[in-house]
Protein backbone atom coordinates (compact mmCIF):
# COMPACT_ATOMS: atom_id res chain seq x y z
CA UNK A 1 0.00 0.00 0.00
CA UNK A 2 1.31 3.60 -1.12
CA UNK A 3 1.60 5.45 1.99
CA UNK A 4 -0.80 8.82 1.78
CA UNK A 5 1.06 11.69 0.23
CA UNK A 6 0.58 15.35 0.89
CA UNK A 7 0.95 16.61 -2.41
CA UNK A 8 -1.92 14.78 -4.80
CA UNK A 9 0.34 13.03 -7.57
CA UNK A 10 -0.29 12.90 -10.77
CA UNK A 11 0.61 9.36 -12.46
CA UNK A 12 1.21 9.36 -16.52
CA UNK A 13 1.40 5.90 -17.37
CA UNK A 14 2.33 5.44 -21.61
CA UNK A 15 3.19 2.29 -24.09
CA UNK A 16 1.99 -0.01 -26.68
CA UNK A 17 -1.48 -0.75 -27.65
CA UNK A 18 -3.17 -3.60 -25.67
CA UNK A 19 -0.11 -3.70 -22.55
CA UNK A 20 -2.85 -3.95 -20.10
CA UNK A 21 -2.09 0.27 -19.65
CA UNK A 22 -5.82 0.74 -18.91
CA UNK A 23 -6.08 -1.99 -16.54
CA UNK A 24 -3.21 -1.05 -14.63
CA UNK A 25 -4.10 2.58 -14.15
CA UNK A 26 -7.79 1.58 -13.18
CA UNK A 27 -6.23 -0.68 -10.66
CA UNK A 28 -3.86 2.19 -9.34
CA UNK A 29 -6.29 5.14 -9.47
CA UNK A 30 -9.06 2.97 -7.42
CA UNK A 31 -6.23 1.82 -4.64
CA UNK A 32 -4.92 5.34 -4.08
CA UNK A 33 -8.35 6.71 -4.18
CA UNK A 34 -7.22 8.84 -7.53
CA UNK A 35 -9.40 10.03 -10.67
CA UNK A 36 -8.68 7.93 -13.93
CA UNK A 37 -8.47 9.14 -17.34
CA UNK A 38 -8.47 6.69 -20.23
CA UNK A 39 -6.79 9.26 -23.12
CA UNK A 40 -7.21 6.56 -25.74
CA UNK A 41 -11.09 6.31 -25.05
CA UNK A 42 -10.86 9.97 -26.11
CA UNK A 43 -9.11 9.43 -29.08
CA UNK A 44 -11.22 6.52 -29.97
CA UNK A 45 -14.41 8.55 -29.48
CA UNK A 46 -13.33 10.65 -31.79
CA UNK A 47 -12.61 8.05 -34.52
CA UNK A 48 -15.77 6.61 -33.62
CA UNK A 49 -17.78 10.14 -34.47
CA UNK A 50 -14.91 10.78 -37.79
CA UNK A 51 -17.01 6.88 -38.74
CA UNK A 52 -20.37 7.53 -37.68
CA UNK A 53 -19.83 10.89 -39.92
CA UNK A 54 -17.96 9.81 -42.68
CA UNK A 55 -15.12 12.76 -42.07
CA UNK A 56 -12.41 12.53 -44.18
CA UNK A 57 -9.37 12.36 -42.10
CA UNK A 58 -7.10 14.23 -45.12
CA UNK A 59 -9.49 17.10 -45.39
CA UNK A 60 -8.23 20.01 -42.17
CA UNK A 61 -11.30 21.73 -42.86
CA UNK A 62 -13.65 18.76 -42.51
CA UNK A 63 -11.75 17.61 -39.64
CA UNK A 64 -11.66 20.97 -37.45
CA UNK A 65 -15.26 21.89 -38.29
CA UNK A 66 -16.08 17.62 -36.79
CA UNK A 67 -14.09 18.98 -33.42
CA UNK A 68 -16.22 21.94 -32.97
CA UNK A 69 -19.03 19.08 -32.75
CA UNK A 70 -17.78 16.93 -30.08
CA UNK A 71 -18.08 16.44 -26.84
CA UNK A 72 -16.32 13.86 -24.64
CA UNK A 73 -17.15 12.82 -20.74
CA UNK A 74 -16.42 10.40 -18.68
CA UNK A 75 -19.05 8.86 -15.62
CA UNK A 76 -18.19 5.91 -13.43
CA UNK A 77 -21.18 3.28 -13.63
CA UNK A 78 -20.89 0.64 -11.35
CA UNK A 79 -17.38 0.44 -11.15
CA UNK A 80 -16.77 1.16 -14.85
CA UNK A 81 -15.12 4.12 -16.62
CA UNK A 82 -17.99 4.64 -19.21
CA UNK A 83 -17.01 6.94 -22.33
CA UNK A 84 -19.92 9.20 -23.35
CA UNK A 85 -19.86 11.12 -26.69
CA UNK A 86 -22.27 14.19 -27.27
CA UNK A 87 -24.38 12.63 -24.04
CA UNK A 88 -24.26 8.72 -25.74
CA UNK A 89 -22.39 5.98 -23.78
CA UNK A 90 -20.25 4.64 -26.58
CA UNK A 91 -17.97 2.92 -24.23
CA UNK A 92 -18.55 -0.92 -25.87
CA UNK A 93 -18.54 0.84 -30.01
CA UNK A 94 -14.80 2.67 -29.23
CA UNK A 95 -14.05 -0.90 -28.38
CA UNK A 96 -14.37 -2.19 -32.39
CA UNK A 97 -11.87 -3.35 -34.38
CA UNK A 98 -13.15 -0.81 -36.82
CA UNK A 99 -12.61 1.84 -34.39
CA UNK A 100 -8.79 0.01 -33.45
CA UNK A 101 -8.23 0.32 -37.51
CA UNK A 102 -8.61 4.09 -37.41
CA UNK A 103 -7.89 5.53 -34.45
CA UNK A 104 -3.93 5.76 -34.92
CA UNK A 105 -4.85 7.71 -38.17
CA UNK A 106 -6.93 9.84 -36.47
CA UNK A 107 -5.17 10.51 -33.39
CA UNK A 108 -1.70 11.57 -35.39
CA UNK A 109 -4.13 14.48 -36.82
CA UNK A 110 -2.43 17.43 -35.19
CA UNK A 111 -6.05 19.52 -34.68
CA UNK A 112 -7.67 16.28 -32.98
CA UNK A 113 -4.29 15.95 -30.58
CA UNK A 114 -4.45 20.10 -29.88
CA UNK A 115 -7.83 19.72 -29.18
CA UNK A 116 -7.72 16.42 -27.13
CA UNK A 117 -4.34 17.41 -25.24
CA UNK A 118 -5.77 20.55 -24.22
CA UNK A 119 -8.87 18.92 -22.56
CA UNK A 120 -6.41 16.57 -21.16
CA UNK A 121 -4.83 18.79 -19.20
CA UNK A 122 -7.87 20.54 -18.12
CA UNK A 123 -8.32 17.26 -15.83
CA UNK A 124 -5.78 18.45 -13.17
CA UNK A 125 -6.62 19.86 -10.31
CA UNK A 126 -6.92 19.11 -6.85
CA UNK A 127 -7.28 15.72 -6.48
CA UNK A 128 -4.92 12.95 -7.61
CA UNK A 129 -4.72 11.72 -11.06
CA UNK A 130 -3.64 8.54 -13.39
CA UNK A 131 -3.71 9.30 -17.01
CA UNK A 132 -2.79 6.29 -19.41
CA UNK A 133 -2.07 6.93 -23.28
CA UNK A 134 0.78 7.31 -25.75
CA UNK A 135 2.30 10.98 -24.85
CA UNK A 136 1.19 11.87 -21.36
CA UNK A 137 4.52 11.47 -19.41
CA UNK A 138 6.40 13.34 -22.83
CA UNK A 139 3.71 16.44 -23.43
CA UNK A 140 0.41 16.09 -21.88
CA UNK A 141 1.77 15.89 -18.66
CA UNK A 142 5.62 16.27 -18.37
CA UNK A 143 5.93 16.96 -15.04
CA UNK A 144 3.82 14.19 -14.12
CA UNK A 145 5.32 12.84 -10.58
CA UNK A 146 5.68 9.44 -11.77
CA UNK A 147 6.07 8.23 -15.29
CA UNK A 148 5.17 4.84 -16.33
CA UNK A 149 6.78 3.46 -19.83
CA UNK A 150 4.91 -0.29 -20.10
CA UNK A 151 5.51 -2.50 -23.59
CA UNK A 152 5.26 -6.22 -23.97
CA UNK A 153 5.81 -8.89 -27.16
CA UNK A 154 3.98 -7.88 -29.85
CA UNK A 155 2.49 -11.43 -30.25
CA UNK A 156 1.24 -11.60 -26.40
CA UNK A 157 -0.14 -8.27 -26.97
CA UNK A 158 -2.15 -9.29 -30.25
CA UNK A 159 -3.23 -12.31 -28.13
CA UNK A 160 -4.97 -10.32 -25.42
CA UNK A 161 -6.23 -8.16 -27.57
CA UNK A 162 -8.11 -10.96 -29.56
CA UNK A 163 -9.06 -12.71 -26.41
CA UNK A 164 -10.62 -9.41 -25.11
CA UNK A 165 -12.57 -9.10 -28.65
CA UNK A 166 -13.86 -12.45 -28.21
CA UNK A 167 -15.00 -11.78 -24.48
CA UNK A 168 -16.95 -9.06 -25.54
CA UNK A 169 -18.64 -10.67 -28.15
CA UNK A 170 -17.09 -9.15 -31.10
CA UNK A 171 -16.74 -11.25 -34.46
CA UNK A 172 -11.84 -11.13 -34.44
CA UNK A 173 -9.18 -12.87 -36.23
CA UNK A 174 -6.03 -13.23 -34.92
CA UNK A 175 -4.24 -12.69 -38.01
CA UNK A 176 -5.99 -9.18 -38.47
CA UNK A 177 -5.37 -7.96 -35.13
CA UNK A 178 -1.82 -8.69 -35.09
CA UNK A 179 -1.82 -6.82 -38.27
CA UNK A 180 -3.37 -4.03 -36.78
CA UNK A 181 -1.40 -3.75 -33.75
CA UNK A 182 1.85 -3.53 -36.04
CA UNK A 183 0.29 -1.35 -37.97
CA UNK A 184 -0.61 1.31 -34.95
CA UNK A 185 2.72 0.99 -33.95
CA UNK A 186 4.26 2.24 -36.52
CA UNK A 187 1.74 5.53 -37.26
CA UNK A 188 2.38 5.65 -33.33
CA UNK A 189 5.77 5.71 -33.09
CA UNK A 190 6.88 7.50 -36.56
CA UNK A 191 4.28 10.43 -36.15
CA UNK A 192 5.60 13.78 -36.20
CA UNK A 193 3.24 15.09 -33.49
CA UNK A 194 3.87 13.58 -30.13
CA UNK A 195 5.02 10.46 -31.08
CA UNK A 196 5.05 7.25 -28.43
CA UNK A 197 8.65 7.08 -27.03
CA UNK A 198 9.65 6.96 -23.51
CA UNK A 199 10.07 9.61 -21.24
CA UNK A 200 13.94 10.25 -20.47
CA UNK A 201 12.62 9.60 -16.69
CA UNK A 202 10.04 7.12 -16.84
CA UNK A 203 10.23 3.39 -15.20
CA UNK A 204 10.35 1.00 -18.33
CA UNK A 205 8.15 -2.37 -17.21
CA UNK A 206 7.87 -5.31 -20.06
CA UNK A 207 4.99 -7.04 -18.24
CA UNK A 208 4.92 -9.98 -21.04
CA UNK A 209 5.30 -12.40 -18.52
CA UNK A 210 3.64 -10.82 -16.22
CA UNK A 211 0.05 -11.37 -14.60
CA UNK A 212 -2.33 -8.34 -13.87
CA UNK A 213 -1.65 -8.79 -9.83
CA UNK A 214 2.06 -8.97 -10.89
CA UNK A 215 1.88 -5.94 -12.97
CA UNK A 216 -0.07 -3.88 -10.21
CA UNK A 217 2.61 -4.84 -7.33
CA UNK A 218 5.38 -3.86 -9.28
CA UNK A 219 4.09 -0.66 -10.01
CA UNK A 220 2.94 0.29 -6.57
CA UNK A 221 5.95 -0.71 -5.10
CA UNK A 222 7.69 1.60 -7.76
CA UNK A 223 5.03 4.64 -7.30
CA UNK A 224 5.94 3.91 -3.14
CA UNK A 225 9.99 3.86 -3.79
CA UNK A 226 9.50 7.21 -6.18
CA UNK A 227 7.31 8.84 -3.40
CA UNK A 228 9.90 8.11 -0.47
CA UNK A 229 12.82 10.21 -2.35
Amino acid sequence: MVSKHNKPLTIAIDGFSSCGKSTLAKQIAKELGYIFVDSGAMYRAVTLYFLEHSIKIEDPVEVQDALEHIEIRFENQDGINTTFLNGKNVEAEIRSLAVSSLVSEVAALPAVRKKLVALQRLMKGREGLVMDGRDIGTVVFPDADVKIFITADPIVRAQRRYNELLAKKQNADLHEVISNLAHRDKIDTERKDSPLRQADDAWLLDNTHLTISEQFDAVLGKISEIIGK
